[in-house]
């Protein structure tokens, strides 16, 4: 098995730069919005062949490493919530001396429940005898539906087995749900320890960019400035978060040009698109610069109009902006340059009207990054209006943290951007949200914290009745901050509340 090393975690260690205790509320945030009468089962992502008895490197499913930080191929993940028995169950391949002293160590059932915290663990041999007990009683399954067609077929065979003991007293689950409306949600909204892997995945890729930078030149093959994006990958314990697009001259207009093979010529762009995934968080970047080092007059006309885009899209990347408003700011910039530099014809209302800038222009100004380059989470909500900007969330291009943030004693944080109706504030010591509110000083005499060290986690809702019912929500960008005394352990969490 060709596997990438994957470092693995002691009890009571961290796992990845995770600490164990997140995965745990990962785990108990999904199943209490699953309900106590329902089952997730996820199983991880299985090994791929490249040819012959060869395997690609193996990389974990996002949906199964967010939530276990497991690293090993032919193991299931199941939650059972409300489970006395144990509500977090693993099926993973058991020790094997011979095997490991050819691909490596392996857990076992032993250490998912020591190492993984796992309430119990079984061979994912005998998968096929116990999970039909675990899905009976159980009304609704969440699963991946369509990922991988053979354990599709596996899991019906499961359940069509509880079905055949109805006339026993069998209870079968009768509804079926898509896993990913729940936890890709979850997984939008990033931590702390999240955020701190973001970023340090960005800074290898800003490095690895220098140095491509500085390999590239004329008459060097395109293949040799990968080299050195893959050499500054490697020494920083990172890995290409995708394949490197390495394309000069005409080549850097086929956006997912992969071949690299050929040779620089004077007086030609050289397009490097290229982003490093550090312990399965990735980066993705895109830069342009002059193969010789001086760019042409155009090729400054343009380059000066593709930044002042960028600029203005980032203006954007605020709490409160919509998702989309970025994208529609640069594509405003780009149109109105192309008309003044005569690419485009017309007026700018007519080329925004007819779409004529997508000839050079045809995607979109970013997306959300993560466990994956193309992260998951909707980008529009269910009323279709576009998803707002909130502290912890992170999209390409946009790793700068955001002033919006409070502390409370405890350590966590709580984020509230302007216009928004809802509170994500949860303490971070006992997993429980605010048990009641009190107001506390406007924001003038408050000091802001950058909400890029925030932890994100569920959503509470405060009622207006929890201001004041005399005192009226009439200034528009005025704030209160409240007291929100954790259920469990008392510990104040602080939150900041806009008045509309």
């Amino acid at each position: 098995m060709n596997a990438r090393p994957q470092r693995r975690a002691t009890k009571g260690e961290s796992m990845v730069g995770i600490a164990a205790t997140e995965f745990v509320r990962r785990r108990r945030q999904l199943m209490r919005m699953a309900g106590d009468d329902a089952i997730a089962i996820l199983p991880a992502a299985p090994l791929r062949v490249r040819s012959n008895d060869t395997h690609h490197p193996y990389r974990q499913d996002s949906d199964f490493w967010y939530l276990s930080g497991f690293p090993e191929p032919e193991a299931v993940l199941v939650l059972v919530p409300g489970r006395s028995h144990g509500e977090v169950l693993m099926f993973c391949r058991e020790r094997d001396p011979e095997r490991e002293s050819w691909d490596g160590a392996r857990a076992g059932p032993e250490g998912a429940v020591e190492q993984y915290g796992c309430d119990d663990a079984y061979p994912i041999d005998d998968m096929d005898e116990i999970l039909p007990g675990l899905l009976e009683g159980r009304s609704r399954v969440y699963y991946h539906f369509g990922r991988d067609i053979e354990f599709d077929i596996k899991l019906m065979g499961w359940v069509n087995r509880v079905r055949a003991q109805v006339r026993h007293g069998a209870q079968p689950p009768h509804e079926f749900l898509e896993l990913g409306h729940l936890l890709h949600e979850q997984r939008l909204f990033k931590s702390a320890a999240e955020l701190r892997l973001m970023r340090h995945a960005a800074t290898i890729t800003a490095q690895a960019h220098a140095a491509a930078m500085l390999a590239a030149r004329v008459g060097v093959h395109e293949y040799a400035v990968e080299a050195a994006l893959l050499h500054a990958f490697r020494r920083h314990d990172a890995h290409p978060a995708y394949h490197p697009i390495v394309g000069g001259g005409a080549r850097a207009c086929v956006l997912h040009y992969i071949a690299n093979n050929q040779k620089l010529a004077d007086g030609e762009l050289l397009l490097i698109d290229a982003g490093a995934e550090y312990q399965n968080y990735a980066c993705d970047v895109t830069r342009t610069f002059p193969v010789n080092g001086r760019y042409s007059a155009e090729q400054r006309q343009l380059y000066d109009l593709v930044l002042a885009a960028q600029h203005a899209a980032l203006a954007l990347a605020r709490p409160g902006s919509s998702w989309i408003a970025g994208h529609e700011a640069a594509v405003a910039v780009i149109t109105e340059g192309l008309l003044s530099l005569g690419l485009l014809k017309g007026s700018l209302k007519k080329a925004l009207a007819s779409e004529s800038y997508k000839a050079f222009y045809m995607h979109k100004t970013g997306h959300w990054l993560g466990l994956d380059v193309h992260d998951v989470g909707d980008y529009r909500l269910h009323h279709r209006a576009w998803h707002l900007h909130c502290a912890g969330q992170q999209s390409a291009g946009a790793l700068a943290g955001h002033r919006y943030s409070h502390r409370g004693r405890c350590g966590d944080y709580c984020r509230w951007p302007r216009g928004a109706d809802r509170c994500d504030t949860q303490c971070a010591r006992c997993d429980r949200g605010p048990a009641g509110t009190t107001r506390l000083k406007p924001e003038s005499q408050r000091r802001v914290i950058p909400a890029a060290n925030a932890a994100s986690r569920r959503f509470f809702r405060v009622r207006p009745s929890a201001v004041s019912a005399s005192r009226p929500w009439a200034h528009r960008w005025r704030h209160w901050r409240f007291r929100a005394p954790c259920a469990r352990c008392g510990t104040p969490l602080h939150c900041r509340v806009p008045v509309a």
